[in-house]
């Protein structure tokens, strides 16, 4: 996926089927049991920028006895419709272009039928609707964060922040753009517990505020986070000056920018 004058074959993307095989069979799995499976999320990001990636749902996925997206998901339906949401949020935060396949922006419950139109009846619900939404502000959020795209293939564009802690189930990073863009901090709470005044290393001090949050009420979650600004204290590690402490809520990703 880089012109042939450098070597590449000419084409401007390629799907990331690894990415994709690894992250669904994650995200199927009971949070209890995906501290075991901590390397499905942080392996894609070893591979991440030697193509132009394309993060895909292919409708491969959603046919044949697979299961609809939301019925991958384990557990209840509050649960499923948190996980998806999760899954969502991660996607976006995560380097590579986004694919869904259709009836997936609003969580189609049933698979894909070639013979059937979509379950549009499901956006009377407000859990469906609610994912509707939280895809819409997704692609708006992703269009207005340079961080978000600008360095979308290149490694100097994603920086880790923690990856490492699989008993929690918890991931963050910051997403880079050019010079004088803002960075994004993406974190992720895969456990189905919530997690108060946790630890997030940054890279200035000051307000940071969230402008995503998967639990959100409007996205039919149960409206956990951090309202307002949160200041950063000084006595972060690993080349960061600063830290948040963080309540995050279970089965969730947020976004957070610095305020200045």
């Amino acid at each position: 996926s880089s012109p042939v004058r450098d070597g590449g074959l000419g084409f401007g993307y390629k799907w990331n089927m690894g990415w994709m095989n690894d992250t669904l069979s994650y995200f199927q799995k009971d949070p209890v049991h995906r501290g075991y499976h901590h390397d499905q999320i942080t392996f894609g990001l070893h591979y991440a920028f030697s193509e132009n990636f394309v993060l895909p749902i292919s409708h491969d996925e959603v046919v044949h006895g697979k299961r609809s997206m939301l019925e991958k998901m384990p557990g209840d339906d509050t649960q499923k419709f948190a996980n998806l949401r999760a899954y969502f949020g991660f996607m976006w935060g995560h380097p590579g272009k986004k694919l869904l396949f259709m009836g997936q922006e609003f969580a189609q419950r049933s698979e894909w039928n070639s013979d059937d139109v979509l379950d549009w009846g499901r956006l009377a619900d407000p859990r469906h609707a609610g994912v509707r939404r939280l895809v819409r502000d997704l692609n708006r959020l992703y269009r207005e964060t340079p961080a978000l795209h600008r360095r979308d293939t290149r490694p100097d564009g994603f920086e880790w922040v923690i990856g490492d802690a699989a008993p929690d189930n918890v991931f963050a990073w910051l997403r880079h753009g050019e010079d004088g863009d803002a960075p994004i901090l993406v974190v992720c709470n895969f456990s189905g517990a919530e997690r108060r005044d946790y630890p997030v290393d940054v890279p200035c001090g000051g307000a940071w505020e969230e402008v995503l949050n998967t639990d959100a009420t409007d996205y039919g979650g149960n409206g956990l986070g951090n309202p307002g600004p949160v200041q950063a204290s000084n006595g972060g590690h690993r080349g960061h000056p600063a830290r948040l402490n963080l309540t995050m809520p279970p089965l969730s990703v947020m976004m957070l920018t610095p305020t200045a």
